[in-house]
């Protein structure tokens, strides 16, 4: 593992809520111990406003996210990652790009909550769950005494961690 401070990409397809969600969590829990950033396969070119929203009303500073593709990460002279986790399935079934340095990769698959249909409340609650899985998910995750885990059992815990409660069906199987 790297020196401190880990980076870590989410990725999912769209890049607009799920994965975008993910980087702020990160950023703020993990502050001084990691750098996240997000990234899609095929991106939508805009947050889901929904997520901005939610993420905003958490006390998130938004100004500074967008939606992105995963080729801008791939290039020389970007980060090297340490950890790259899709948070989607669609994405986890994509060929990645490979990544420098051979980070460690799991799947942690959620329901997507930009897919949400339904009354303003419905959809507020898909966003808010999301939001709440993730967030137990990257809050085990920077408990886990990194330095001190060998690669294969840090791989088998953060296997774990995707296969937590309100994961889709196939994160069990991926990675």
């Amino acid at each position: 593992m790297a020196d401190l401070p880990y980076n870590v990409l989410f990725l999912c397809t769209g890049n607009s809520a799920r994965s975008i969600i993910a980087e702020a969590i990160l950023n703020k829990v993990g502050a001084g111990k990691f750098h996240a950033y997000s990234a899609g396969s095929q991106p939508r070119g805009q947050v889901n406003p929904h997520a901005i929203q939610l993420l905003q009303s958490l006390g998130y500073d938004t100004s500074g996210y967008r939606s992105k593709s995963w080729d801008e990460f791939a290039k020389a002279g970007e980060p090297k990652f340490d950890f790259v986790f899709t948070v989607c399935d669609n994405a986890a079934a994509e060929a990645c790009p490979v990544w420098p340095g051979q980070p460690m990769t799991a799947h942690w698959g959620i329901p997507d909550p930009a897919e949400a249909k339904g009354t303003p409340a419905e959809i507020a609650l898909a966003f808010k769950d999301a939001y709440r899985l993730l967030n137990q998910r990257i809050g085990i995750f920077t408990a886990l005494p990194l330095r001190s885990l060998n690669q294969l059992v840090l791989q088998n815990r953060l296997r774990e961690i995707g296969r937590m409660e309100g994961s889709t069906a196939k994160a069990t199987e991926k990675t």
